[in-house]
């Protein structure tokens, strides 16, 4: 019988694979703390007279994060590869600390800008840890290793969102101490008893050519086969943006949401990814195949966008949560296939350029989807429609919809 277990055989591994997946809930917790009272920290700070006009706001800080992370991922997936993942990780998790220090502090916009700008630059978290498992991980297991990474941000966003929305009603501030907090305990224990998964064996040396992004981008797309995964991956993160980039909005528009209820509608899917990544990805793969376990999480995706964005009943949409955390099995899956195209020394490469499409994806979304939100949602609104960019979200995946069949390894074969 085939083993389908995703943890690695060495027990050192094991650990430092437990290690890492701890280290991303932590991160995973922090991050979600933040969302569910975005709409009120918009208003703390002056940013939009109302809740349309906020989402600008909040999807201005939002680019800004990730036009940080495009620049620095290629930088910092190329130093991993050169000086080890250990130190990289370490590093930012403590520039996460000083991050949510400064949120918490801000008194303005702008400061809370200059925060998720440090947040950006810091945001090799996921990249970093994603190479050290591609590092301890045997090929035929990456697969099922890289959907525990999405089962550990999914258990985060359980704990993360419902923190958030309880501990913002005691004070504003209070999320973004409990998270400065957690990315510090993360960093020391990261510091204490972490290993060096990359052997200096297989290091490379820092080129020139990694301080840019657009080149790692540009090389990337050379590598045999990668070109239409790397689009497909690319095309589905820019419509999934839409979630976190208008979720805490939409809810509280539509449906008039508080904090707390937007936190526990962020934890219900936090559990609903937890459960896909953790459970259904490792024991669909083995089954289907990773090419129609693709497609399955396709689809679930553009059903759960069209239905969101007609805005159905508020205790419906909690019905079509477990469908949209479905759709989370297409990045895990996709980074497998092309992490099985390359070699072990440009594993770090690979998931750099990964993030950095994300990040564009989330650079460019937020600018598109918040301004289609402030048409549809504004009191002054000639058509009253919120739910209009999940509409147009799961319009897109429809339309690329022939990419992702692309993809069969029979066709490409």
């Amino acid at each position: 019988m085939t083993d389908a277990s995703p943890a690695p055989a060495a027990p050192g591994a094991r650990r430092a694979l437990y290690f890492i997946l701890a280290t991303i809930l932590l991160d995973a917790v922090g991050v979600g703390l933040i969302f569910p009272m975005m709409p009120d920290l918009m208003a703390r700070v002056g940013a939009g007279a109302d809740t349309a006009s906020g989402a600008i706001y909040g999807g201005v800080l939002m680019a800004a994060y990730a036009a940080m992370q495009f620049v620095f991922a290629p930088i910092v997936g190329g130093l991993s590869d050169t000086y080890g993942r250990r130190p990289v990780l370490i590093v930012a998790l403590a520039t996460l600390v000083v991050d949510y220090v400064i949120m918490a502090l801000a008194q303005t916009f702008w400061v809370l800008l200059l925060g998720r700008v440090l947040a950006g630059v810091a945001g090799a978290t996921y990249i970093t840890a994603t190479a050290y498992i591609a590092d301890i991980s045997p090929p035929e297991k990456r697969a099922a290793s890289f959907g525990l990474i999405g089962a550990a941000f999914g258990i985060g966003f359980v704990m993360g969102p419902a923190l958030g929305g309880v501990l913002s009603a005691w004070h504003i501030t209070a999320p973004f101490w409990v998270a400065a907090a957690f990315s510090a305990v993360g960093a020391v224990f990261g510091f204490m008893v972490l290993p060096e998964s990359l052997a200096p064996g297989k290091r490379r040396r820092f080129a020139r050519s990694d301080l840019n992004p657009f080149g790692a981008i540009r090389d990337a797309f050379r590598l045999p086969g990668l070109a239409l995964p790397l689009m497909v991956l690319f095309t589905f993160e820019f419509a999934n943006m839409v979630y976190p980039t208008l979720w805490a909005f939409w809810t509280r528009e539509a449906f008039g949401w508080s904090a707390a209820l937007i936190g526990g509608s962020f934890a219900f899917y936090g559990i609903g990814v937890a459960i896909t990544q953790g459970a259904v990805l490792p024991a669909l793969i083995p089954r289907i195949g990773e090419y129609r376990t693709l497609i399955f999480g396709a689809v679930a995706g553009i059903f759960a966008l069209v239905a969101l964005g007609l805005t159905p009943p508020a205790m419906l949409v909690f019905a079509l949560i477990p469908i949209s955390c479905l759709a989370d099995m297409v990045p895990p899956t996709a980074t497998a296939m092309m992490s099985n195209m390359v070699a072990e020394d440009r594993q770090g490469v690979l998931q750099g350029v990964i993030a950095s499409l994300g990040s564009v994806a989330a650079v460019v979304a937020p600018l598109i989807v918040t301004p289609l939100f402030r048409v549809f949602a504004a009191p002054d609104a000639r058509v009253y429609l919120p739910g209009m960019p999940f509409l147009a979200a799961g319009g897109l995946l429809l339309l690329v919809f022939p990419a992702f069949l692309a993809l069969n390894p029979k066709r490409r074969g």
